[in-house]
């Protein structure tokens, strides 16, 4: 009886997955079609095009792409080619996107169709920050792929990275979104990275990257890897990114960053237990620049910036990718926390690229009073005459040192706490725990130092 009350129970749960596969197959499977991507490619392939490039062997070596040097190795005594992808986003005026890398110190950009035609591009400018370029080609009967909206992009999102690896001609990939927002392969670059495992290698750069509704989500620009092959680690410049350069590049030939006027670092809980500042994430100021457009806003130091025009910011990296690839004295929202207290914020994006707000103190008197404290190792404090604390001596590479700290600086503030005297700065050094932020002023701009 067990037995057969068994058995009716295993045919009960064979029946029931049988129902539940069957009800997942796509519509194509259960009209005897089997699952495809090939609808989608036949009207995205078109759009990826095949770049061959050549330079002069007087080109500088420093110029020679990423492409050229693993397929041509030890080729620097006669004209150089190499290979790469492009993707057409623009049909009407031609206009193809690439990476900087692919095309920088060509004498000629050669692009391939996938109907075999063939024509010279005109490179219409590239910014080695964001490795994108912008060319153009006199062509009829062009198909462009439209750009996807990335805010929507999730990991684990299908994608199908289309280009030319290698040089051996169109090929197709696939996989999934592996992580989003990745940065620091080149920390002074603007790097907003889409990571994903689907096989991208060498040749494929500038190659496109587009979801199953066949939309350009990435334009497909790096690969880690020791042995320069695929290990399932690659990366594409997100298509909002894209955009952005894109118009600049039709603009000016070149991308115009603009600046806030001021030196952020990123916002952390742990930080926001010390400074209090009303969220646990953001770009926090530290630093802003007199006349700048931070400064004109009424934006302040300790200011904790967590949205951009809509765009939540959890990093001071995203908040430096979004005004840097602003038109300059465009008007950018902003929210802002200050004291705890939720603040809206209006500021003109200013011109000049990236500045350095906070310059080294002046010099230092030879008394002072040596403080014991592991993060202010070596470090010399007297009284100041406006109050506060004044920085004669900081020994060099201590905590102190490395987080800014410098002689002429004076310290008004410890952890968000008005100091007078030393009595007071020692009382709230000694309460801190794992880090300690200083209110200072040098040559009269306040500044915000993180000890940690």
């Amino acid at each position: 009886m067990q037995n057969q009350l068994w058995l009716k129970r295993q045919n009960l749960f064979a029946l029931m997955m049988a129902v539940l596969i069957f009800i997942s197959l796509p519509a194509q499977a259960a009209n005897n079609e089997l699952p495809s991507l090939a609808p989608m490619l036949e009207d995205v392939i078109p759009a990826v095009v095949n770049i061959t490039t050549t330079r002069s062997a007087s080109t500088p070596d420093r110029l020679r792409s990423f492409n050229e040097r693993d397929l041509r190795p030890g080729a620097a005594e006669r004209p150089i080619s190499s290979a790469g992808s492009g993707v057409i986003v623009d049909a009407a005026n031609g206009y193809i996107i690439t990476n900087h890398h692919v095309v920088v110190g060509s004498d000629t950009i050669n692009v391939v169709l996938t109907d075999d035609r063939r024509f010279e591009a005109k490179l219409l400018g590239s910014d080695p920050s964001t490795d994108v370029a912008l060319l153009q080609i006199e062509a009829e009967d062009l198909v462009a792929l439209k750009l996807a909206d990335v805010s929507n992009l999730r990991v684990g999102d299908y994608v199908v990275a289309i280009g030319n690896p290698f040089g051996i001609g169109q090929t197709v990939t696939y996989g999934i979104v592996s992580a989003l927002g990745r940065a620091g392969l080149n920390v002074e670059n603007y790097e907003d990275f889409i990571q994903t495992d689907a096989a991208i290698n060498m040749g494929n750069s500038g190659g496109a990257l587009v979801n199953l509704a066949g939309e350009l989500v990435g334009i497909n620009t790096a690969i880690i890897s020791g042995t320069g092959a695929n290990l399932g680690v690659g990366f594409a410049v997100p298509a909002n990114m894209v955009a952005a350069v894109s118009e600049q590049l039709q603009q000016h030939g070149e991308v115009r960053r603009g600046q806030l006027g001021v030196q952020i670092r990123d916002h952390t809980p742990t930080l926001e237990e010390t400074l209090d500042a009303g969220a646990d994430h953001g770009a926090l100021i530290v630093a802003v620049m007199a006349g700048s457009a931070a400064d004109q806003a009424g934006i302040e130091v300790s200011d904790l910036i967590v949205q951009v025009n809509g765009r939540n910011i959890s990093s001071g990296r995203e908040l430096r990718n979004i005004v840097g690839l602003a038109q300059i004295d465009s008007e950018v929202d902003m929210v802002i926390y200050r004291d705890g207290e939720r603040r809206q914020i209006k500021a003109v994006v200013g011109n000049g690229g990236d500045s350095n707000v906070a310059q080294s103190g002046g010099g230092s008197t030879p008394d002072g009073r040596q403080l014991n404290d592991p993060l202010f190792r070596g470090t010399q404090i007297q009284s100041h005459s406006s109050g506060g604390v004044a920085v004669v001596n900081v020994a060099p590479q201590s905590p102190a040192w490395v987080a800014g700290l410098r002689p002429g600086d004076v310290i008004h503030e410890v952890n968000r706490q008005r100091i007078n005297d030393l009595r007071e700065f020692n009382q709230e050094v000694f309460q801190s725990d794992n880090l300690t932020a200083l209110g200072v002023v040098r040559d009269e701009r306040p500044l915000l130092i993180i000890i940690s």
